[in-house]
């Protein structure tokens, strides 16, 4: 059972190297076996459809994803400054792994079968950060009676900061912002998640 967790881990690991360097068109079970060391059939023992292997691969990006998290909230006093602190890891993670993070976020594959008989779907993996969200909504606007739901604000955000990540990669925003180098890029990223939650919560109390 060890050497065949042994070998399951190093397939994906595989499958990891692969989305990080070029996305996920490079990502086939053969290539995968190769770059492993182990014959072209021997994948199928773990992975029976490409979408399975792509799945187990995704599973890891949210993994390394609520790792960061952790860090960069770890020294926040606040829940604000938490919430902040996620915020800009989230929006860090998405520009530095494309195709990772797209791959993460691929409705086929979170809504998917799951990765082995009786295992949860991928969006089962995806589900505690959005609650980690909310979470942190919650404590943040913990007298506002007049808000709406904590769930509905932190779906709210969370498209706000998607819609960062996509249009950011398209260069858009660059363009409007004039972040032209990449000391202005860095401010200006830092400014829109700012901005983001102070459009969902209001400013920061003082």
């Amino acid at each position: 059972m060890t050497n065949d967790r042994s070998l399951r881990e190093r397939l994906v690991d595989a499958g990891v190297d692969l989305v990080l360097a070029g996305g996920t068109s490079l990502v086939g079970l053969r290539e995968i076996a190769r770059r492993a060391g182990v014959s072209h059939g021997a994948p199928r023992r773990y992975f029976p459809t490409h979408d399975s292997l792509l799945s187990a691969i995704a599973r890891r990006g949210f993994e390394d994803l609520e790792a960061r998290f952790v860090t960069a909230t770890a020294d926040a006093t606040t829940p604000r400054a938490q919430l902040e602190a996620a915020a800009r890891a989230y929006v860090g993670y998405a520009l530095e792994h494309r195709g990772m993070f797209e791959l993460m976020f691929r409705h086929d594959l979170l809504d998917g079968a799951p990765q082995a008989a009786g295992g949860p779907r991928l969006r089962e993996t995806s589900l505690p950060l959005f609650g980690r969200i909310v979470e942190l909504v919650t404590r943040c606007r913990a007298e506002d009676e007049t808000a709406p739901p904590a769930a509905v604000t932190a779906a709210a955000l969370w498209s706000n900061l998607h819609g960062v990540v996509q249009l950011w990669s398209w260069g858009s925003l660059q363009v409007v912002l004039g972040a032209d180098v990449p000391g202005d890029e860095a401010v200006r990223r830092e400014q829109l998640v700012s901005a983001v939650l102070s459009a969902h919560l209001g400013p920061v109390p003082g």
